[in-house]
């Protein structure tokens, strides 16, 4: 069931000729009354289509399948040509004779929020913080800790400097359990007064003593912010806070990673065939034959190629990604709807 835009562009790479496809749709039907006379009704009713045409508005987000019914009904004849609009929050079923790794993976893509969240945020107050990721439909909470903090006595802070570290400590691992650093591009650390100040603080402080690589290395990509509470409802203004706090170079992170690493990608081949021209090829059969020499280190290639009707020459492109994934090769499969993108292309740095 797509359940926002993102979700049409996916159905779209998911759907090729000669899948069937199941779904509401809605059927223009003439009726003959027991006079003779006819008339025209619009009735809903579930089809089942042996896709045939796919046209997609990247604008509307609309997706029409055209096709031929290949299941009876009562209001339409097997064989009849009928086009399906698919439509946000409704469910569709779809079946095809092979589900290739390409096919497999978008959809992992899709389903996982995980692969979407570009930022997390860590809402803390003493005692409680809540981790949540942040995507573009919805705000997803992976992790919720309450350590019960005892308050300072006079002459002895022992026992709330204890529960404190005990607190920061299980928010440390949080963002280690729940958080991919290669796909979360800017982590904000929010709460009143100075929670957020000092959890850092112990963050970094344990991430030297322990060699946690991971968070020393990601370190630049968390940002301090002020927040009302350590609840969740507290990110309602998370896009204010995103805006009126972040810098230039976080505002770069947080747009469009995945494009951005694309167009890098892009403009690293063209660099390397201007200057080390022995190193980057491009075509398909040359492409092919530098897969078959284990030859290939990143390859480039448009979803474009998977949505070619003819299933060889498809399977041919499949069949390529996966020679080059087995064999320990980077693959980036570029969006047709970014500029990145916009050419057909196949093309690769070699080892």
């Amino acid at each position: 069931m797509p359940e926002e835009a993102e979700d049409m562009w996916h159905t779209y790479n998911l759907l090729q000729i000669g899948d069937s496809l199941m779904a509401s749709t809605i059927r223009k039907v003439q009726t003959e009354s027991s006079t003779g006379s006819v008339g025209s009704s619009r009735v809903r009713t579930t089809l089942c289509v042996c896709v045939d045409t796919i046209d997609f508005d990247s604008q509307a987000c609309q997706l029409r399948v055209k096709g031929t019914n290949i299941q009876e009904n009562q209001y339409v004849k097997m064989g009849a040509y009928h086009t399906i609009e698919l439509e946000l929050n409704r469910k569709f079923t779809l079946a095809k004779k092979i589900w290739d790794s390409v096919v497999l993976e978008r959809i992992e893509q899709a389903c996982d929020p995980t692969q979407k969240a570009d930022v997390a945020a860590v809402v803390m107050q003493e005692g409680l913080a809540n981790l949540v990721l942040v995507t573009p439909a919805m705000t997803l909470l992976r992790a919720k800790v309450e350590v019960t903090i005892p308050r300072k006595r006079r002459g002895s802070c022992t026992q709330h400097e204890k529960a404190l570290d005990r607190f920061y400590e299980a928010v440390m691992q949080g963002i280690l359990r729940h958080i991919n650093f290669d796909v979360v591009k800017c982590i904000l650390v929010a709460s009143p007064g100075f929670v957020k100040d000092q959890f850092m603080a112990y963050l970094f402080r344990e991430a030297v003593r322990q060699d946690s690589k991971i968070l020393l290395e990601n370190r630049p990509k968390f940002m301090l912010v002020h927040s009302s509470s350590g609840h969740k409802y507290s990110l309602k203004g998370r896009e204010h806070v995103l805006i009126t706090h972040c810098n230039l170079f976080m505002l770069c992170l947080l747009c469009d990673s995945q494009a951005a690493g694309e167009v890098k990608a892009l403009e690293d081949f063209y660099k390397m065939l201007q200057h080390e021209p022995d190193r980057a090829f491009y075509g398909l059969a040359h492409v092919e034959k530098a897969s078959e020499a284990l030859a290939i280190d990143i390859l480039l290639i448009s979803d474009k190629l998977f949505r070619h009707q003819d299933v060889t020459t498809r399977s041919r492109y499949v069949r390529l990604v996966d020679n080059v994934r087995d064999n320990g090769g980077t693959v980036r499969i570029f969006s047709s709807l970014h500029v990145s993108g916009e050419r057909k292309f196949c093309s690769f740095h070699i080892q």
